[in-house]
C-alpha cells in the first residue's frame, strides 16, 4: 500500500491527493494544509483540497462505473468484499499505525478501530441474503406481487478525523456491496488512511471508479451536496454542520443521513460495582483523549454513589499515563491538533469561571521528550450543573463533568432534557432500575454496565434528537435500506386477464 501520491511541496513533504478511477492523482487547485503528527508536532504531509472540478471528475468516474457495477450479481460483489476483508485483516497493523501517526490515539485503540471497521466489511459479505426481497403469491386472482431492492447510483460519505478507518467503513462497504459506487471525502486532518483503503479496494479487485476519494474542505462537501448525480450522502461530524448538510442535501432532493454531536452520560447508582464503574468512566471519558462521539463526558452520580466514586476517580485521573500513541504503556495520546487543544482548554477555563469544582486540571500537562506535541492531561470537574456551558456543549476532549442527583428518576429527567441523545450508560445491579432506564431514556444507544454501547456491525449505529438528522441509522440493515430503494412489482399474464377496461380501483378478488 502506498496510500499517498509522491510529490514535493514547499516543505518537501509527501503530498496527499485524491484517488479516482483506480489511480492516485493530484488536486487541480493549490489549496490545502499541513498534516501533523500530534505527538511530536512535526509536519508529516501536505493534503491537497479538491476543487469543484475535481469533485465533478470523481462523480463522472463513479457514474460511469455504476452502469456495470450495479449489474454485477450480489454474490460476485460479496466475493470481492470477502477479498477486501482478508486484505484489511492482513494490513490492520499498517492502518492502525497510520491512524496513530496522524490522529494521535494509542496504537491499541487504533487497532480496535480497524477491527470494528473490518466487522462492517464482514457484514457486507452477506449482501446476497440482505438484498432478498419479499414475494406474495396470488395477491389477487392470477396475480402475484413481489418487492426488490435496487442501488441508488453514486453515493458519497463525509467522515470525521476521530475514526479515519472505522467511520468510512460504516458507509462504503455496505453501499458498494448493494451495487452503488462511492465517493469518500475524509477529514483533511488525517487523510492518509483513506488512500490506504483505496489501495486495498484496488488490490481486492473492485473495478476502477467504484471507490473514489476526494480530499478537501467545505468546497468539496458542498460540491457533493449540490451535484445532481450524487443520489445520497452520509455524514458524521458536529451537530451544526450535520444540520446544515442535511438541509442542503434534502433541498437538493438527496437522501441524507447526518450523524451529529453528543453529550453522553453515565449514570452510577449506589448499588453499582463502584470499582467497575470507575474503570468504565476512565476508559470512556479519557480513551482516545475523549475525541469520540461515544465518549462519556458526564458522570451522573446518584445519591451516595458520589461519595464512593469521586475519591477513586480523582486518584485514577491523576495517575493516567499520557504519552505518544506509539509508546506501548500510554493510556491516552495527544489531542489531534493544536487548535483543538486550545479550544478544549477554553472550555476548562469556562468551567472554572462558572463555578464548577476543578479537581484535576490537564491544561498544563507536558510529556517529557514530546514538548512540541499537542497534549492535555485528564481533566475532572465535580458539582457541575445543567446550566453550565461545560455541561450543555460537546467539548470533544478529555474533560469529565460530574453531576450529582438524588434519584434515578432525576438522572433520567436530566438526560432526557439534553438536546443530544447519542449514547448513554447506567451502572447498576438492579434489574428494575435497568428496565426503567432502558424504557424511558430518550437516547439512541444505551448500555447497562457497558460504558460505550457502540452497536455491532449487524445492529446499526445512530442517536436521537440533535445527534441524528435523517431517518435511518448507519450500517447494519438500516444501512442496506439507506443505500437501496424498494421496487414493488405486480404481475399477471394475458391468458389470465378478463376482457374490457377496468375503471374501478383494483381490489383482491
Amino acid at each position: 500500500m502506498t496510500g499517498v501520491t509522491k510529490a514535493t511541496h514547499q516543505d518537501s513533504v509527501t503530498v496527499v491527493g485524491n484517488y479516482m478511477a483506480g489511480k492516485h492523482c493530484k488536486a487541480s487547485g493549490s489549496a490545502g494544509h499541513k498534516v501533523f503528527n500530534p505527538a511530536t508536532g512535526e509536519v508529516t504531509a501536505y493534503v491537497q483540497y479538491a476543487t469543484v472540478e475535481d469533485v465533478d471528475q470523481a462523480v463522472a468516474h463513479a457514474r460511469k462505473a455504476f452502469a456495470s457495477w450495479s449489474e454485477v450479481p450480489p454474490i460476485i460483489r460479496a466475493r470481492k468484499m470477502n477479498r477486501l476483508l482478508a486484505l484489511m485483516q492482513e494490513h490492520k497493523q499498517a492502518l492502525a499505525e497510520a491512524i496513530t501517526t496522524e490522529h494521535g490515539k494509542v496504537l491499541s485503540d487504533a487497532m480496535g478501530e480497524v477491527e470494528r471497521g473490518i466487522d462492517i466489511v464482514e457484514f457486507a459479505c452477506g449482501i446476497p441474503q440482505l438484498l432478498k426481497g419479499d414475494f406474495s403469491d396470488q395477491v389477487s386472482t392470477n396475480m402475484d406481487n413481489w418487492t426488490l431492492r435496487q442501488p441508488l447510483g453514486v453515493v458519497a460519505g463525509v467522515t470525521p478525523f476521530n475514526f479515519p478507518v472505522m467511520v468510512p467503513a460504516w458507509m462504503f462497504p455496505v453501499a458498494i456491496a448493494c451495487g452503488n459506487t462511492f465517493i469518500l471525502k475524509p477529514s483533511p486532518t488525517d487523510p492518509t488512511p483513506s488512500l490506504m483503503l483505496a489501495d486495498l479496494m484496488q488490490a481486492a479487485g473492485f473495478p476502477d471508479g467504484v471507490f473514489n476519494v476526494v480530499q478537501g474542505d467545505k468546497v468539496a462537501v458542498d460540491a457533493l451536496l449540490d451535484h445532481p448525480d450524487v443520489q445520497a450522502l452520509s455524514f458524521v461530524g458536529s451537530t451544526p454542520i450535520a444540520n446544515a448538510v442535511y438541509q442542503r442535501g434534502a433541498a437538493n432532493g438527496k437522501r441524507v443521513q447526518a450523524l451529529g454531536g453528543a453529550k453522553n452520560h453515565m449514570v452510577v447508582m449506589p448499588d453499582a460495582d463502584i470499582s467497575k464503574a470507575v474503570d468504565g468512566l476512565m476508559g470512556a471519558a479519557f480513551g482516545s483523549a475523549g475525541e469520540r462521539c461515544m465518549a462519556i463526558s458526564v458522570a451522573v452520580l446518584v445519591a451516595d454513589a458520589a461519595e464512593q466514586v469521586m475519591p477513586l476517580l480523582t486518584q485514577r485521573a491523576k495517575q493516567l499515563r499520557i504519552g505518544s500513541g506509539m509508546v506501548a504503556d500510554s493510556e491516552m495520546g495527544p489531542i489531534v491538533t493544536a487548535a483543538a487543544r486550545q479550544r478544549i482548554s477554553g472550555y476548562i477555563d469556562a468551567g472554572v469561571a462558572e463555578g464548577a469544582n476543578l479537581l484535576v486540571d490537564g491544561r498544563d500537562h507536558s510529556v517529557p521528550g514530546y514538548e512540541d506535541g499537542f497534549f492535555l492531561g485528564a481533566t475532572l470537574f465535580d458539582h457541575v450543573t445543567a446550566d453550565m456551558k461545560i455541561y450543555q456543549e460537546e467539548i470533544f476532549g478529555p474533560v469529565l463533568c460530574c453531576v450529582r442527583v438524588d434519584t434515578v428518576e432525576q438522572a433520567i429527567e436530566l438526560i432526557n432534557a439534553h438536546r443530544f441523545g447519542n449514547g448513554v450508560s447506567c451502572y447498576t445491579r438492579s434489574g428494575g432500575v435497568a428496565r426503567l432506564f432502558n424504557r424511558t431514556i430518550q437516547v439512541g444507544m444505551v448500555g447497562i454496565n457497558v460504558p460505550i454501547p457502540v452497536p455491532m456491525a449487524w445492529q446499526g449505529f445512530g442517536g436521537w434528537k440533535k445527534s441524528l438528522f435523517g431517518d435511518m441509522h448507519a450500517y447494519g440493515e438500516e444501512g442496506v435500506r439507506f443505500y437501496t430503494r424498494q421496487k414493488s412489482i405486480m404481475q399477471r399474464w394475458p391468458q389470465d386477464m378478463a376482457d374490457g377496461a377496468e375503471f374501478a380501483m383494483p381490489v383482491a378478488k
